[in-house]
C-alpha cells in the first residue's frame, strides 16, 4: 500500500538559479504553499463574519443587575473582582480547631492572597477562557495562532514517541521511521504556520495598544523555534546532519561559542533539542499566549491615519482601551480541538505519503572504501600539518599565522582560546597506528623510524608523499604509489588505510572520548579534511554557495526560514571574505534585533499603514461598519457608528448576556 501511494522525495532535488539566488524546487513549493495559504486566509470569507447591517449594539444590563453578577463570567472581569474584594475583607480563615486564624486585614497581607488578587486583576477567568471575542476577529488569518500551537503539540507528542525508542531507533525500524516522519512534518507545519502567523501580525500592526511585549515574545518564540529546529537537524545522525554540523561549526566558532556549543557533539545537541530549548520555547510561547489573553487582540487599523499630534494620541489611547463594541460567540476549546485534529490528520497523511529523509552518514570506513586515494592524500596532509584541521586555530589548535580565525575588529575565536585541543597528526594517524603496531611488524617499524626523525624530516617525507600519491594506482585493491623520498610514510598510510577500511579507525576516534562516545568531533573533522565529503554535499546541493543551509537531502524541504542567514554567503564581496561567517552572524543578528524592535522604530512600524494589506484581514468588518470604526465612549474604540453603548455602562458587561436574578 505504501509503495503505491508514497512519493519518493529521496530522488535528487531540482534547483532554480536566478542571479545570485539558488533555491530548491521543494523549498519553493513549501514557500508557495505558505503564500497561497496566507492569501487564501486573506480572501476566503470567514464563517460568521459580520455583514453590512448585521451588527447590533451589545446588550447592557441595568446597574443593579450589573452589581449582582458574581459568577466570574464578565467580559473584562472587573465585577467579579469587586465581589471577590468584598468577600476577602469580610472572611476569616479557620484554624485547625475551627477558630478564626486572623482578621480580614491579616488575610489580605498573605502572599497567596496577594498573588491571587494580582492574577485575577490581570487575567480573570473571563479572559483566560473567553466565550466571546470582538466581532472584527473574523478572518482566517487569526486561525494560524492556534494552528501553530496545535502543530507544536503534535511535534512534542511525536518527539516523545521517538524518545521511547532511543536516538537511533528510526534509522533501522519501520515504525520508528514513521514516527520520525510524523515529527518532521509536524515541525515543518509548525514553522510554516508560525511564519504565516508572524506575517499576519506584522501587516495588522499587532503591537499597537501597549501590545509591544506580545510582539516581542512572538519574535523571541520564532527565534527559539529556529534554534530548536536547528539542534533537531543536528541530532539526526544522517548525512545532512553531518554536513550541517561541520559547516555550521565555522560560524559558531567565529563567535567564540564553539568552545562551549559544539555542533559536532551529537549528545550535546540532542540534550539541547529534547530538554533545554523545549523548556525555553514552551515558556516563551506560554508567556506569549498569556499576553494575548491579557491585552487582547489589536483593534482594526482605521482606513486613514490620524493627522495631528492630538489625534494620534487619541488613536493610541483608543488602541490600548478595552474593546466595547459588538462581540461574537467564541468557543476556544472547540477551536483548539478542531485545529489539533486537522493538523494531526495532515501530518499523518504527509508522513504516510512522503516519509522522511534518511541518507546514511559518511563514516571513515565508507570514505576509505569508496575514495581510498582521497583518504590516503588526506592522511598525508594530517602528517604534513597542512590539513584544514591542522591549520584551523581555536578551538582546536593554537593560533598560528596561517589559521582560519575570523575577526572584525576583534577575534572572539582567539579570545575563547583552545578548548577542544586536537593534534591532527597524532589524533588522526599516529595514535591509531600505535594501537595497530603490536600486531603489524611493518607498521611498527615504520612508526619507530618516523618517531626517531626530526620534525623537519617528518614534514619533508609527508610533503614528498603528497606529490606522489596523486599518481597512486590500485593493484588487486592494494595502493601502489610511485617511489620518492618519503621515508616510512607509505607504510604508515597503507596501515592507516587498512585499519580505516576495517572500521577500526571509526571506533578508535570515538574511543578517544570517554563514556558513551556521542562526540563525533574527531571523526567528522578528519572526514571534512578530505574532498569526498564536500563532493557528496555538492551533489546533494548542500554547500554554502548553493544556499545549502536551507536544503535537505533529496527533494525534501529543509529550513527555508533560514534564507536571511544564508543570503550573506551569496552576495559579491561577502562570499569571498575570510570573515564571511562572522559577517553572516552579525548581519543576521542585526536583522533579528530590528524585527524585535519594529514597534519602536518610526517609519518601520508604519509600513502596515502604508501597505494596507490589513484591509483584507478586516474586510468583512470594514464592510459591515461602513469603512471603519469610530471612537467609543470614554476613549474606547471600535464601536460601529450608531451602536455605541450608553455612557454609564459597565465595561466588563459589554457583549455579555445579563443573568436572571434569583
Amino acid at each position: 500500500m505504501t509503495a503505491i501511494f508514497a512519493v519518493d522525495l529521496n530522488s535528487p532535488g531540482s534547483f532554480v538559479h536566478w542571479n545570485i539566488f539558488t533555491v530548491s524546487v521543494s523549498n519553493l513549493v513549501l514557500v508557495a504553499v505558505m503564500v497561497v495559504i496566507f492569501g487564501t486566509a486573506l480572501l476566503l470569507p470567514f464563517p460568521g463574519a459580520p455583514r453590512p447591517g448585521s451588527l447590533r449594539a451589545p446588550a447592557v444590563p441595568s446597574e443593579p443587575e450589573a452589581e449582582d453578577r458574581s459568577d466570574g463570567g464578565a467580559h473584562e472581569g472587573a465585577a467579579p473582582l469587586r465581589a471577590m474584594s468584598t468577600t476577602t475583607t469580610t472572611t476569616t480563615v479557620g484554624g485547625a480547631d475551627g477558630a478564626p486564624a486572623g482578621g480580614a486585614g491579616e488575610d489580605e497581607r498573605l502572599w497567596t492572597a496577594r498573588l491571587r488578587r494580582f492574577g485575577l486583576r490581570w487575567l480573570p477567568p473571563g479572559k483566560l477562557l473567553p466565550d466571546s471575542q470582538p466581532a472584527y476577529v473574523a478572518s482566517w488569518v487569526y486561525v494560524f495562532g492556534v494552528a501553530t500551537l496545535a502543530a507544536l503539540g503534535v511535534a512534542i507528542v511525536s518527539g516523545f514517541a521517538l524518545a521511547l525508542g532511543g536516538p537511533d531507533w528510526w534509522h533501522f525500524d519501520t515504525v520508528g521511521h514513521f514516527f520520525n516522519s510524523l515529527h518532521l512534518w509536524s515541525v515543518e507545519m509548525f514553522m510554516a504556520f508560525m511564519v504565516i502567523h508572524l506575517w499576519g501580525k506584522f501587516w495588522m500592526a499587532a503591537w499597537r495598544g501597549r501590545r509591544r511585549a506580545t510582539w516581542i515574545t512572538g519574535v523571541v518564540a520564532f527565534v527559539a523555534s529556529v534554534v530548536e529546529c536547528f539542534t533537531g537537524y543536528l541530532s539526526q545522525q544522517n548525512f545532512d546532519s553531518q554536513w550541517i554540523s561541520t559547516n555550521g561549526k565555522d560560524a559558531v566558532n567565529a563567535t567564540g561559542l564553539g568552545s562551549f556549543f559544539n555542533l559536532m557533539n551529537f549528545g550535546q545537541m540532542l540534550m539541547w533539542h529534547i530538554v533545554l530549548v523545549p523548556l525555553v520555547l514552551v515558556a516563551i510561547v506560554g508567556a506569549h499566549v498569556l499576553l494575548v489573553r491579557v491585552r487582547g487582540v489589536s483593534h482594526p487599523l482605521p482606513e486613514h491615519r490620524a493627522s495631528g499630534r492630538a489625534a494620534r494620541q487619541a488613536a493610541a489611547r483608543a488602541d490600548a482601551a478595552e474593546w466595547r463594541g459588538p462581540t461574537r460567540r467564541y468557543d476556544i476549546l472547540k477551536e483548539g480541538t478542531i485545529a489539533g485534529l486537522v493538523v494531526l490528520v495532515l501530518v499523518v497523511a504527509m508522513a504516510w505519503v512522503l516519509s522522511s529523509p534518511n541518507e546514511p552518514p559518511v563514516t571513515v570506513q565508507s570514505w576509505a572504501k569508496v575514495a581510498p586515494a582521497d583518504f590516503m592524500a588526506t592522511t598525508a596532509t594530517e602528517l604534513a600539518g597542512t590539513s584544514e584541521t591542522a591549520t584551523y586555530g581555536p578551538p582546536y589548535t593554537r593560533h598560528t599565522t596561517s589559521d582560519d580565525s575570523q575577526r572584525i575588529g576583534i577575534s572572539w575565536q582567539l579570545l575563547a582560546g583552545v578548548r577542544q585541543p586536537i593534534d591532527a597528526a597524532r589524533t588522526f594517524v599516529l595514535s591509531p597506528l600505535s594501537k595497530l603496531a603490536p600486531n603489524d611488524p611493518v607498521v611498527k617499524h615504520a612508526l619507530a623510524a618516523y618517531d626517531s626523525a626530526s620534525s623537519a624530516t617528518q614534514k619533508a617525507w609527508a610533503n614528498a608523499y603528497l606529490k606522489a600519491v596523486t599518481k597512486v594506482k590500485f593493484v588487486g585493491g592494494a595502493p601502489v604509489v610511485p617511489p620518492t623520498a618519503d621515508g616510512p610514510v607509505p607504510a604508515m598510510v597503507r596501515g592507516e588505510l587498512t585499519v580505516a577500511q576495517s572500521g577500526g579507525l571509526d571506533a578508535d576516534l570515538l574511543a578517544q572520548q570517554p563514556f558513551y562516545g556521542t562526540n563525533y568531533t574527531k571523526p567528522l573533522l578528519f572526514i571534512e579534511d578530505g574532498n569526498y565529503f564536500s563532493s557528496r554535499a555538492q551533489a546533494e546541493h548542500l554547500t554554502g554557495s548553493q544556499w545549502g543551509v536551507m536544503n535537505e537531502t533529496g527533494s525534501y524541504p529543509g529550513q527555508p526560514w533560514l534564507w536571511l542567514y544564508t543570503l550573506w554567503y551569496q552576495l559579491p564581496g561577502f562570499r569571498s571574505s575570510p570573515n564571511v561567517d562572522l559577517i553572516a552572524i552579525y548581519l543576521t543578528g542585526a536583522a533579528t534585533i530590528l524585527l524585535l524592535l519594529v514597534p519602536f522604530i518610526p517609519g518601520v512600524r508604519d509600513i502596515p499603514r502604508f501597505v494596507p494589506i490589513h484591509r483584507l484581514v478586516w474586510r468583512s468588518w470594514n464592510e459591515a461598519t461602513g469603512g471603519g470604526t469610530s471612537p467609543g465612549p470614554e476613549g474606547g474604540t471600535g464601536v460601529p457608528p450608531g451602536t455605541a453603548p450608553e455612557q454609564g455602562a459597565e465595561r466588563e458587561l459589554v457583549g455579555q448576556r445579563p443573568q436572571q436574578k434569583g
